[in-house]
């Protein structure tokens, strides 16, 4: 039987922290969330100047990256590319800001950031992730 990795309570909390740290050292109002592996939602965190609509688009940015075992960014990319066909997937807020979380190669869990640019957004999950490296 094959064993896997999963994000325990306080790799969540750490994700979070470290996320919301980089999110406030630059003044940015997001929302962060934390799935399992298999895209349910562990954690999420909206910052007071976060835009409501920011919670739902974070958990789907955070579902995304960790059933589809890559950061959601490609996902973007493959549709701005020509690949237009994409957007009829069936997942929701296919955007830069989803983020896998990795331990030993296999998807524990995922980070999805929404609120402010992609790049930044990108940048907060990133923070978030290596909490937990």
């Amino acid at each position: 039987m094959k064993t896997k990795p999963a994000l325990t309570l306080t790799d969540v909390n750490a994700i979070l922290d470290a996320a919301q740290k980089e999110a406030e050292a630059n003044g940015w109002g997001v929302t962060i969330a934390v799935a399992d592996d298999g895209g349910h939602l562990l954690g999420l965190r909206r910052l007071d100047s976060a835009p409501p609509f920011s919670a739902e688009v974070a958990a789907q940015k955070a579902r995304n990256a960790a059933i589809g075992r890559r950061e959601t960014q490609a996902f973007e990319e493959m549709i701005n590319g020509g690949r237009t066909a994409f957007v009829t997937a069936p997942m929701q807020s296919l955007l830069a800001g989803g983020v896998p979380v990795l331990v030993e190669g296999e998807v524990a869990g995922s980070i999805g950031i929404s609120g402010v640019k992609p790049d930044q957004d990108v940048q907060i999950a990133k923070a978030g992730v290596a909490a937990i490296d």
